[in-house]
């Protein structure tokens, strides 16, 4: 049985014009030592995350924050990358929605509410032309007008892709009216976008913050902590490799995760 909000209730004078939206960015590394290691590791992900396999975590999503699809948009790209764009409308439930800040469902569990707005997400696999190092980056976006913030898809997300490094930007804009007349420009309250992430998520990777209270944005960026160098390697085993030859390729994978973590080039190590 859901949990009620303590939270009074706003009364509102017409449609809840707020909008919300909830920008997804995740990263997967890897080293493929070769061109044709390479190659493989893009025409793997490729693969696994063509549009049809996005298109089904979005329906997902869709469901998640209970939205109809009204049309979808997908294509696949030469040489890689894939995209997908829903537009979606509101689906009335059976039980009370809410935006207290709490985990959303993992995988197995469906609750939520919607209005009528989009859901998006664009593939981008690359590699660097010569040191070993192959990214996978997926952009998403879920954009909601109405009562329910699309963060609570988060940990369905997170839980859908191989996720290094996630990095989230959370804003509500514009205003919505109650019944006085009094202008709203947010509907609910959020201290920080980890709030809305499940215990597991938040164990297992680093987090930073940067949030702007005062113009309802919220950052939220995420490192996993553990770093395990067999993860990261495509083509090859880590016992393959000399001791000389994990040290450098885990500084390197390393590097890769910092300066995309913090968004610039480092100096190397």
């Amino acid at each position: 049985m859901p949990r009620k909000s303590s939270a009074r209730k706003i009364r509102l004078h017409g449609f809840n014009n707020l909008t919300k939206t909830l920008s997804f960015n995740i990263y997967d590394i890897c080293y493929a030592n070769t061109d044709a290691d390479r190659r493989e590791y893009i025409a793997y992900i490729d693969e696994a995350y063509n549009a049809e396999r996005l298109t089904g975590i979005l329906t997902d999503v869709a469901s998640i924050i209970g939205a109809n699809i009204l049309n979808v948009a997908r294509q696949d790209y030469e040489p890689q990358g894939a995209s997908v764009t829903m537009l979606i409308s509101e689906e009335a439930l059976p039980v009370e929605t809410t935006n207290d800040p709490r985990p959303g469902p993992l995988p197995d569990a469906v609750v939520g509410h919607l209005d009528k707005s989009h859901i998006t997400v664009h593939t981008y696999p690359e590699s660097h032309p010569d040191n070993g190092i192959s990214t996978f980056r997926a952009d998403i976006d879920v954009s909601t007008c109405g009562k329910v913030s699309p963060l609570k898809a988060l940990n369905y997300l997170i839980h859908s892709f191989e996720s290094d490094i996630v990095i989230m930007d959370y804003r509500v804009r514009g205003f919505t009216r109650d019944v006085r007349g009094r202008k709203h420009y947010i509907d609910h309250k959020i201290n920080s976008i980890q709030d809305f992430l499940s215990r597991d998520t938040r164990e297992r990777y680093q987090m930073i913050d940067v949030n702007v209270y005062q113009e309802n944005l919220f950052h939220t960026k995420m490192r996993l902590k553990e770093f395990v160098l067999d993860d990261y390697l495509f083509g090859i085993g880590e016992e393959a490799l000399s001791a000389k030859e994990k040290r450098a390729i885990g500084r390197r994978v390393e590097h890769e995760m910092m300066e995309i973590f913090y968004g610039r080039n480092l100096p190397r190590r």
